[in-house]
């Protein structure tokens, strides 16, 4: 209703316009009738018809304005009078701010799953280590420190064959114990040698690992393996450490050297005191990763430099995926060696224990390459959630289970560095407690389960090396990670795994799920996808992945069971029953928790639209073959934006304009042309910041201070993605 002390205004203008009327048309009726309802307004004068149009004209325009004005208050009047009546500030009302999460979604559609026989294999076996010609030593040492009596399958298989001295190319599911599979052949061999070792004569053992953190774990089994073996002595190279204090642990020996590969050719490049004349083994664990990590050239610079040395040494090679590039390391790496797939066994394929592996090295289309084992205790499962939902999804499924059931501990994977910082800031501050958050996004109870972690290639060595150990020694947590977790490492306990990201391959796909229900123990995944990327369901069915979907209202859900998230409907009254509606109101309040949050400074802002680019531009590099579900084109830019805080779409975020703005520039000079290269080698670092690459400013800043090639590694993310 318009208010009444604007009446007699509009009142006036009424009259003047039927006065006009009524004397450019001679309606005597109608003027009189017009002038009775608006008395005080007195009768205009006759005019000629010349004169009578400019009024007109203003009149018209006068009237115009006014209703517009009204107009404008009878709409937003309501608000403000709610506002006023109910006492509150509007500023604790989320939902003025807020847009509707639930409208303008695209339909989910429905997930139609091809049932398929997955691949697994027979971890355990009943044969245990005193079986096998170990030292007694050797074997108390795994039965006490390892608290391991049983071998599983590929330990089983490999170790007899590498006691023996052949060359060998493993290949098993990931957490089936393919560390312990080379690493206790080595003990055993090189404690056994009739002169005893030294530790000034230098390296009997190099072992080749793709990351830091795997780099560290393989140090520790070996240092536990080794107590009762003093002499022998261990060490790790790899990058974030200290080139001086390893160039000082090389000069006084180590015999069993672990290192990621760029590390190694560092030194083999700078430091004089290295030496591979007394090499036994030389072990790749991981072949298939560090050749996704692009480290090919830094491989045959090692194999050079070992073979120029060494010519005589047993050499093995392991990988969770037999691929095109595993078999070409492993055909000039490897002598006449024997192939372990414990795949093969597990299905009563024949698989001779001399098989030559040159037959792998020209590899069918089969199901050796086409599918990959699962571990038997892993329940894999798949939601379509659209884009606005996906931030409050993903944070209602980590309260689910990490605030609402015992003993959770979960890793959440996404595909670059500034998503992990982005998420992980966003849930200390409203998950864990925000005081100046509305409508509390403080837990109060059960958030001293709440315990985040992150894990990235931007991160520090000693930040890393504490958040690695932390965890892994951690019985509940979250984990917001890189695929710098996703291959090799043994966290303990894992229960559930969450692919916030999706992977760019099958493969990643099986090695991201490995970090749980490793060594038969029980696990979950989850596959988060957009309704537009539905299909990649059916690329994982092709190689034998089966997945079982859950809801997203099954998520959401569990908004109800805390009442910090209650809509401005169910505040004062407890609700009966959980309908869709009440649902939908408390993922409106955690969202506004987000957005309020985000939107509070604009330092925030910025980070978050950083954020959010960072995540177009790794979205634009998923491979040719999955294009058609994973492409820049199909994202709703504002949907997007909501997932990460932000109420709008920011402008000249797209790929194609940033390819735009390259095309301008003519000819660059080679130093812009480097910049451009290592800003987007930070922006799509993902696990290729997998041992040593440092950050962009670390490596610009060391570059002054540091021995000639150690800033090399920094541009190898980028000529990876780019050969992808």
């Amino acid at each position: 209703m318009i208010p009444t002390h604007h009446s007699s205004g509009v009142n006036g203008f009424l009259g003047l316009w039927t006065d006009l009327a009524g004397t450019l048309h001679k309606q005597a009726q109608a003027t009189k009738r017009k002038c009775q309802a608006s008395s005080e307004v007195p009768p205009a004068k006759r005019r000629n018809n010349t004169s009578s149009h400019p009024a007109k004209k203003t009149a018209a325009k006068e009237i115009q304005r006014t209703f517009k004005r009204k107009k404008a208050q009878k709409v937003f009047a309501p608000k403000k009078s709610s506002a006023s009546a109910t006492g509150r500030n509007p500023e604790q009302k989320p939902s003025i701010k807020t847009s509707s999460l639930f409208k303008n979604n695209p339909d989910i559609p429905e997930l139609h799953r091809p049932v398929v026989q997955q691949v697994q294999e027979k971890v355990f076996s009943s044969d245990a280590f005193q079986d096998l010609a170990l030292h007694p030593h050797l074997i108390s040492t795994i039965n006490t420190v390892l608290n391991m009596s049983s071998m599983t399958s590929v330990q089983k298989q490999s170790i007899p064959v590498l006691l023996e001295g052949r060359d060998a190319l493993v290949r098993s599911q990931t957490g089936s114990g393919k560390t312990l599979a080379y690493c206790i052949p080595v003990v055993q061999s090189l404690q056994a040698m009739k002169t005893k070792i030294q530790r000034s004569d230098g390296p009997y053992a190099l072992v080749l690992v793709p990351t830091r953190e795997l780099a560290l774990q393989s140090f520790d089994i070996v240092q536990k393996l080794l107590k009762p073996f003093t002499w022998i002595v261990p060490g790790v190279l790899m990058g974030g450490e200290k080139r001086k204090s390893e160039k000082a642990r090389l000069r006084k020996g180590i015999n069993i050297l672990i290192s990621t590969p760029g590390r190694l050719v560092d030194h083999i490049k700078s430091t004089k005191n290295i030496r591979f004349s007394r090499i036994q083994w030389l072990i790749l664990d991981e072949a298939d990763r560090i050749l996704d990590l692009g480290f090919e050239k830094d491989v045959t610079v090692i194999l050079n430099a070992v073979n120029a040395e060494c010519q005589k040494r047993q050499n093995v090679l392991l990988s969770a995926t037999l691929t095109q590039g595993v078999a070409w390391l492993a055909d000039i790496s490897l002598h006449n060696p024997v192939s372990i797939s414990v795949v093969d066994e597990s299905h009563g394929q024949s698989n001779p224990m001399d098989k030559a592996v040159l037959e792998v090295s020209a590899p069918q289309a089969g199901d050796e390459l086409d599918s990959f084992a699962i571990p038997e205790g892993l329940d894999q499962h798949v939601t379509l959630i659209p884009s606005k939902l996906r931030l409050v999804s993903l944070a209602a499924f980590i309260l689910q289970k990490c605030k609402f059931e015992t003993d959770q501990k979960m890793i959440v994977f996404f595909s670059t560095c500034e998503l992990v910082e982005f998420h992980y800031k966003l849930f200390l501050q409203t998950l864990l407690s925000s005081p100046g958050a509305p409508t509390a996004g403080h837990l109060p109870s059960g958030s001293a389960r709440l315990k985040f972690l992150r894990l990235h290639g931007n991160m520090e060595q000693e930040e890393r090396t504490a958040v690695f150990q932390e965890f892994s020694h951690s019985k509940t947590g979250v984990l917001l990670c890189t695929d710098v977790a996703a291959r090799g490492l043994d966290l303990p306990q894992v229960t559930w795994i969450v692919q916030y990201s999706a992977p760019s391959s099958p493969a990643e796909y099986i090695h991201r799920i490995g970090r749980t229900a490793r060594i038969g123990c029980r696990g979950s995944s989850l596959l988060i996808l957009a309704p537009s990327e539905a299909e990649y369901v059916n690329s994982l069915a092709s190689h034998k992945i089966n997945v079982s979907e859950i809801k997203m209202e099954d998520i959401l859900s569990v908004l109800t069971k805390d009442d910090c998230f209650k809509g401005r409907r169910w505040g004062h009254q407890k609700s009966r029953t959980v309908g869709p509606q009440e649902i939908r109101e408390r993922a409106t309040v955690l969202q506004t928790v987000f957005e309020d949050y985000v939107h509070s400074s604009e330092r925030k802002v910025s980070w978050a639209k950083k954020a959010l680019q960072s995540f177009i531009r790794a979205y634009a590099t998923y491979p040719r073959e999955l294009k058609h579900i994973f492409h820049v084109r199909s994202l709703h830019l504002g949907h997007v934006a909501k997932s990460f805080g932000l109420r709008d779409a920011p402008k000249n975020l797209s790929v194609s304009a940033v390819k735009k703005r390259r095309t301008n520039l003519k000819r660059p000079d080679l130093h812009k042309k480097t910049q451009s290269k290592h800003r987007l080698a930070e922006v799509l670092r993902s696990e290729y910041s997998s041992g040593m690459e440092a950050s962009v400013a670390k490596v610009k800043k060391q570059n002054k201070h540091a021995e000639p090639g150690a800033g090399q590694p920094a541009a190898r993310p980028a000529w990876a993605v780019g050969k992808k």
